[in-house]
This record gives C-alpha cells, sequence and structure tokens, in this order.
C-alpha cells in the first residue's frame, strides 16, 4: 500500500502544475454546471452545463499523456476525481449548515430559493457516485488510447499527430463517459430508455469532440511550451 502511494505521489509530482490545476478545476467545475440542463430545443437531445468545462478537463489529460505518458496522466485524473469528493463533501456540509444564500433575499419564494441552492449544492449521492465512476472509466479509456495510437504513429511529430490523438481518444473516451453515465443513473433512477442513452452519449460526445478540435491548438503549444521546459 506505502509503495503504491508512494508511485502515485511520483506520477503526479511530474506533471506540470498548470496540467494538474486544470484539471482540478475543470473536475470540480463541471460537476456542479451539471446541475443545470441545457434547453436544446430537441425532445431527444439531452445536455447540461457541465460540458462547458469538461472539454479542459480531457484536453488537460491529452496533454500529460503527451508529455508524461498515460499513466501520470491517469495518476491526475484520479487525483483530481478525489478532490472533487472532497469538495463534493465540503458543499453536502454546507447545503446542511443553517442559514441563508444571499440569492434567497426577496420579497417572495426565499424559503424555496434557499432549499433549492442547498439542494443543488448538496448534491444528490446517486448522482455524484454515477458521475465519478463514468469520469474514472473515461480517464483510463482517454489516456490508454490516447498514448496506443502515439505509439502506432512512433517518429512521426507535430500538430496533426497531436490532434488526431487528441480527437479520436476525446470522441471515444467521452461516449464512454456518457453513456457510462446514463446506464448508471439516467436509465436507473430516471427511466430513460436504451435508446435515449445512446443518443445522448453520441451526441454529447460529438460536441465535446468540437470544442476539443476548438481548443487543440492551445493544448498543443501548452504541451510543447511543457517539453522545451523540461529539456532546458
Amino acid at each position: 500500500m506505502k509503495q503504491s502511494f508512494s508511485r502515485l505521489n511520483d506520477l503526479i509530482r511530474q506533471v506540470h502544475p498548470l496540467v494538474l490545476t486544470s484539471m482540478v478545476i475543470a473536475v470540480v467545475g463541471m460537476n456542479l454546471l451539471a446541475n443545470k440542463s441545457i434547453d436544446t430545443g430537441i425532445p431527444w437531445l439531452a445536455l447540461d452545463c457541465g460540458i462547458l468545462l469538461s472539454w479542459l478537463a480531457f484536453l488537460a489529460m491529452d496533454v500529460a499523456v503527451h508529455c508524461y505518458g498515460p499513466h501520470a496522466a491517469t495518476a491526475t485524473s484520479l487525483t483530481a476525481l478525489a478532490i472533487n469528493l472532497v469538495i463534493a463533501l465540503v458543499f453536502f456540509v454546507a447545503s446542511r449548515v443553517p442559514g441563508v444564500w444571499g440569492e434567497s433575499f426577496v420579497d417572495t419564494g426565499g424559503d424555496a430559493i434557499n432549499t433549492a441552492l442547498d439542494n443543488t449544492f448538496g448534491g444528490t449521492w446517486f448522482i455524484i457516485l454515477g458521475s465519478s465512476i463514468a469520469f474514472a472509466v473515461s480517464a483510463v479509456v482517454n489516456n490508454f488510447l490516447n498514448w496506443g495510437i502515439g505509439a502506432r504513429l512512433a517518429g512521426k511529430d507535430g500538430f496533426g499527430t497531436f490532434a488526431l490523438r487528441s480527437y479520436v481518444s476525446t470522441f471515444v473516451a467521452q461516449f464512454a463517459d456518457n453513456i457510462t453515465f446514463a446506464l448508471l443513473v439516467s436509465r436507473t433512477f430516471f427511466g430513460w430508455t436504451l435508446v435515449q442513452c445512446i443518443t445522448c452519449a453520441i451526441t454529447g460526445a460529438l460536441l465535446e469532440l468540437v470544442f476539443e478540435v476548438f481548443f487543440s491548438p492551445a493544448g498543443y503549444r501548452i504541451a510543447r511550451t511543457i517539453e522545451a521546459g523540461s529539456a532546458a
């Protein structure tokens, strides 16, 4: 156990602070933002605001894989997930502390607003558990698929290679994340059909891929800057 913890610590210590910080912010933020749904106007398309930050988590993983390998990237991902669970516990405690939120100081409906905010920050156990399992699965899929594609393209460098690795791994891993959460939570607790689970998993992964395409040039530049700093 002590040896495993030491190995995990060694893996995390080699990761650039910017990558680790981005991962933690993304995981904590996207789970909080996931409490708000997006009105797409399409009955079968269910999205939430978590997608506004989830791309950052996957971009950080892609940079980590590129610079440090899949094991360090996965260790970073799981560390961010552990920190998120601690933050979720703090939010839960805060939701149970007697008091009122600033937004509840209104002429009417203040109690309902205060309760709603407590429930939002307090979270629901099956949603937190489902999202944690889904992210852990997607992190492993993303990191080792990204690394595997890179191994196939050994000797080839440049943005094209980085982009190909990122695009494929992000789409597959995001589908794995979405379908895992949908099957564990949406289908079990909200009565989604299997078609709804698959459809939303695919469309969510496609939208995530759009974010990856847009931000991957920045990710590549960060990766090259980290590599240059390590070589200096």
